[in-house]
């Protein structure tokens, strides 16, 4: 495993996290995330991310667990604020002093850890003001609950006036943790060049885009019998938007470029994240260990300027790369 810094700190991270969005606590029964979590750990990963909202909290508790007995100062534990959690009640959700106060013991308690390595805001909050959000983020750095602060799915102007605010109280805004894969381009013409700027690094979440990438959808054909895209409870709804037949052809092609590389398409959607050098690390997941197994081999692999030209070549103009899809909900929402 190689491990990369994240964004301009001494922090060190594996270059590929185990997250465990739609699994633990949900779509996976607890003996398989214990597993998983057990198969990322023996592959050379020791960065794990997770969020308050995952499964309503429980994901947190499923890692927790996992993790237990592990020596903590080996690992780096990453996990998020915003969404709704608990019953769902007014200030339950967003960025205010209130639920990210409340949000990081709750979060510190079902890990069981004495702290995160990264706090993360999971999507701007555009009914808090920006100033009390991270004014409570350095009260929780102070208060030794996080050691670093980092964001999701924030724009480029959202990022930079962060990072100000960020430095005026004197803590490090140093991640940013955006959807990013072959299919998903939306951060290289804003957010990745302002983050080069500030020393942010980005953390990309479904760099496989949501499976797809690996060639296990065929065009014309139903998807695979227990596949994300026929588990609703599964993230079904976000991977419809790449289950276009036009689009699932065109991933087709990716498949001679892995077998000249000796490597699986997987691996090949991975490798090519983190060809970005703006990329600290890129996110998987699994349901099985063998899944979080091959994932991991993409660390270290290499891609050339031929690989990457023949990987453009194939998708062609297929790839969304509008700044503007990155953006977070204009209201809080409320269950």
């Amino acid at each position: 495993m190689d491990f990369r810094y994240l964004g301009n700190s001494g922090l060190k991270v594996s270059e590929i996290i185990y997250g465990n969005w739609l699994t633990h606590g949900s779509q996976v029964e607890n003996d398989a995330a214990l597993a998983c979590v057990r198969a990322a750990l023996d592959s050379g990963i020791t960065t794990f991310d997770t969020a308050d909202v995952y499964a309503n909290t429980k994901a947190e508790s499923v890692l927790g667990e996992a993790l237990k007995g592990e020596r903590r100062a080996s690992l780096e534990i990453f996990t998020k604020v915003y969404w709704p959690t608990g019953p769902g009640g007014p200030n339950d959700t967003g960025l205010s002093r209130k639920h990210i106060m409340e949000s990081i013991n709750g979060s510190l308690e079902r890990l069981g850890t004495d702290y995160v390595d990264l706090y993360q805001a999971h999507r701007y909050d555009v009914e808090t003001p920006l100033e009390e959000t991270m004014q409570a983020f350095a009260d929780v750095v102070r208060q030794g609950k996080a050691l670093y602060i980092g964001v999701s799915e924030w724009t480029a102007d959202q990022i930079r006036a962060g990072h100000a605010l960020a430095q005026d109280l004197g803590i490090q805004l140093i991640s940013n943790q955006p959807q990013y894969s072959m299919l998903w381009r939306v951060i290289e013409g804003e957010v990745v060049p302002t983050s080069k700027e500030l020393g942010i690094s980005q953390i990309v979440w479904s760099p496989i885009a949501q499976g797809v990438l690996s060639g296990k959808y065929k065009p014309g054909a139903a998807p695979p019998e227990g596949s994300r895209a026929t588990d609703e409870k599964g993230g079904a709804d976000m991977i419809k938007r790449f289950l276009d037949d036009e689009v699932l052809t065109a991933v087709q092609k990716l498949q001679p470029i892995a077998d000249g590389l000796d490597i699986t398409m997987a691996q090949l959607a991975v490798a090519w994240v983190l060809a970005n050098d703006n990329v600290a690390a890129a996110i998987v997941g699994a349901s099985r260990p063998e899944q979080v197994e091959s994932n991991a081999q993409a660390s270290g692999i290499k891609l050339d300027d031929d690989v990457l030209k023949a990987v453009d070549e194939a998708l062609g103009d297929l790839p969304e790369t509008d700044p503007a899809q990155t953006k977070s909900p204009e209201t809080r929402v409320v269950r």
